[in-house]
């Protein structure tokens, strides 16, 4: 096969580009493989077998050689095809949930969501679980994912910076999503893979038992709330979340800081939306 000139080669930043773009964004082992050294090296072996056969036609047989700088094969991994059953079984064992700790381990444990296998790490919660305030969100993104901790990166900047301008932080507000693991690259969770997930969000608040709950972005309001409106209609006004036990919960559901650093004019309607929560909390008695 004659070799391809310069003018030939594929870009390398049109490459990534479409890797991006398909959702490849983190690398499937730890250390990188040279491609083309084990390539060159099938190659050799391929004409180190061919030189060593007889003119009969007889092969040499030869051990192979392992190959010391190819990393460990990665153990298989099977995705659980999302259905009810599953959704059921999540609901079955969030409920024996006493503490937060129980729900972390069952989670860790649950193998019925599909997400689970792709995901580098399932994300449970951050912030103090005995605060007053409890912000959820949808799903982890891929600085979630990489570190353990909803909202992070620039959005968790962003939100952190919200927490303040209301005398917050991230020592006085209890942070989660409804799904604990990331979907690969990004993108919408299914209704099964939410309606899987949404036993252990709801176990998550029934044992936090916050005084108020904001939800970030039109996903984790339906959820909580029931309200089929996107965000724009539904943001300002507020809801409310019934935990099993009856308990009646004011949501006030807002825009997701992703959303707002893509559309900065819209943060005077997130602004508006905290200081509605911070007159709730005093009017509770928790600022």
């Amino acid at each position: 096969m004659a070799s391809l000139s310069g003018n030939e080669r594929p870009d390398l930043r049109d490459l990534l580009a479409f890797y991006a773009s398909a959702g490849v964004d983190d690398a499937l082992l730890d250390d990188p493989v040279d491609r083309f050294a084990e390539n060159a090296q099938r190659q050799a072996v391929a004409v180190q077998g061919s030189a060593q056969q007889s003119p009969q036609g007889a092969v040499r047989s030869e051990p192979a050689r392992a190959d010391r700088s190819a990393p460990p094969p990665r153990p298989a991994v099977s995705a659980a095809v999302p259905d009810e059953a599953q959704a059921a079984a999540a609901r079955e064992i969030a409920a024996k949930a006493a503490t937060l700790d129980e729900l972390r381990q069952i989670m860790e444990g649950f193998e019925g969501c599909n997400l689970k296998a792709t995901a580098k790490s399932m994300v449970f919660a951050d912030g103090n679980p005995d605060a007053d305030l409890m912000l959820v969100g949808e799903a982890p993104g891929r600085d979630e994912d990489f570190e353990g901790l909803p909202f992070v990166g620039r959005s968790g900047q962003l939100l952190d910076r919200i927490l303040a301008a209301i005398g917050l932080d991230r020592t006085s507000a209890y942070v989660a999503n409804v799904i604990p693991w990331r979907p690969p690259g990004n993108r919408a969770p299914t209704p099964h893979e939410t309606e899987i997930c949404r036993p252990f969000i709801e176990r998550q608040i029934a044992l936090v038992k916050p005084k108020v709950l904001v939800t970030l972005d039109g996903p984790p309001a339906k959820v909580l709330t029931g309200s089929p409106d996107v965000i724009l209609r539904v943001r300002g006004t507020w809801k409310n979340h019934t935990t099993p036990d009856g308990t009646v919960i004011p949501v006030m559901p807002t825009l997701h800081p992703d959303y707002l650093l893509r559309n900065p004019a819209h943060k005077k309607l997130a602004w508006r939306d905290f200081l509605e929560v911070k007159a709730k909390l005093r009017e509770l008695g928790s600022l």
